[in-house]
């Protein structure tokens, strides 16, 4: 175990939060065609979070003109803080830095992960340096994981979206995205190596891998597209009824290997099986629509919905599970456009 980690775990989401951190869209090209009505998605989520707690708005340039779109949307300005940052894209769960508490010595911790667009495109620098300039604002530590590759440290290549915790030491990953030779992150590592690095980074102890994502999800299999935790002992999976879908036999898999997993203590997790909403295309791709991407706050969870049959019926079992919380659905039918969702978006800051 690393020293400088003792004693350090990420919280999970549903711990209380200190502020969200959230990146306005300028990247058209995240949404040929269909930019125009982006900022109105941004603004219905940032505005709904703000009505309880703090959020960090990362700008391009100047914010008159997002102030005018979050006046409209009746948001509470008080607890919105812009910072200038530069950013290529706008999913700060995998830019974003990952943060961690210590809570005996009332201590966080940043992690800035290297970031280097899933593999997959090339404009990346101002997202990688996206932790650096947080870890400034904030004046808190950061650590830079590395892993030793024949007697150099080379930095850890990581997203947000490619894990999920519990807080209590169990994690869900996938082989797809982190063992794949397909935009591979981080070449030399195998899985006991990924294991050693939550290990030691995010004080983990039980690991939970799944096989694969869902199709049309550009980041080769982020996890937070198909089994979320929302609880120490419970996880939300996505699961597909039709036969002839794509992902019909991927989900069966997943949940499959969830009902024989055991927690911390050696107990079986209760699991909750989330249908995935019909398919949708645009343009003729099929965008990676889940309602597994949603962000748990500290008084709500926003539920992405894609004017489908099935958004009822998820709104329902997310009501009857959290019932402490107020359920937000909010249409994401051209926000996954860009192949994110809500948790996508998100990146909360815990509260010590």
């Amino acid at each position: 175990m690393n020293k400088k980690l003792n004693g350090f775990r990420m919280p999970a989401e549903w711990e209380l939060q200190k502020s969200v951190w959230i990146a306005w869209p300028y990247n058209k090209n995240d949404w040929p065609g269909l930019f125009q009505g982006i900022p109105e998605v941004f603004t219905k989520i940032i505005s709904s979070i703000s009505k309880d707690q703090k959020v960090n708005l990362l700008v391009n340039n100047d914010k008159n003109e997002i102030i005018k779109f979050l006046k409209l949307a009746n948001s509470n300005l008080k607890n919105i803080r812009f910072y200038k940052i530069k950013t290529d894209r706008v999913w700060l769960r995998d830019s974003g830095p990952i943060f961690l508490i210590n809570k005996k010595k009332r201590e966080k911790l940043l992690l800035n992960f290297e970031f280097n667009a899933w593999s997959k495109y090339k404009n990346f620098n101002n997202d990688n340096k996206i932790p650096n300039r947080i870890a400034k604002i904030l004046k808190i530590k950061q650590i830079k994981p590395t892993y030793n590759y024949k007697g150099r440290l080379k930095p850890i290549v990581m997203e947000g979206g490619a894990f999920d915790v519990n807080g209590d030491g169990s994690i869900l990953l996938t082989e797809e995205c982190l063992l794949s030779k397909v935009q591979q992150r981080n070449k030399n590592l195998k899985k006991k190596d990924y294991e050693n690095f939550f290990s030691t980074y995010l004080n983990i102890k039980n690991f939970i891998w799944l096989k694969k994502g869902i199709i049309g999800d550009d980041t080769h299999g982020h996890v937070d597209d198909i089994s979320r935790f929302v609880s120490r002992d419970t996880i939300m999976t996505a699961v597909e009824k039709n036969k002839k879908d794509k992902n019909y036999k991927n989900l069966k898999y997943n949940l499959n290997i969830l009902k024989k997993s055991i927690n911390g203590k050696g107990k079986k997790y209760k699991i909750i099986e989330i249908p995935m909403p019909k398919p949708i295309f645009i343009d003729n791709s099929r965008v990676p629509a889940s309602y597994l991407n949603f962000f748990i706050c500290n008084k709500k969870v926003l539920l992405p919905i894609f004017n489908n049959n099935l958004d009822k019926k998820v709104i329902k079992i997310f009501e009857n599970f959290f019932q402490n919380k107020k359920i937000v659905p909010i249409n994401c039918k051209e926000l996954i456009w860009g192949f994110g969702a809500i948790h996508c978006i998100t990146q909360q800051e815990p509260k010590l």
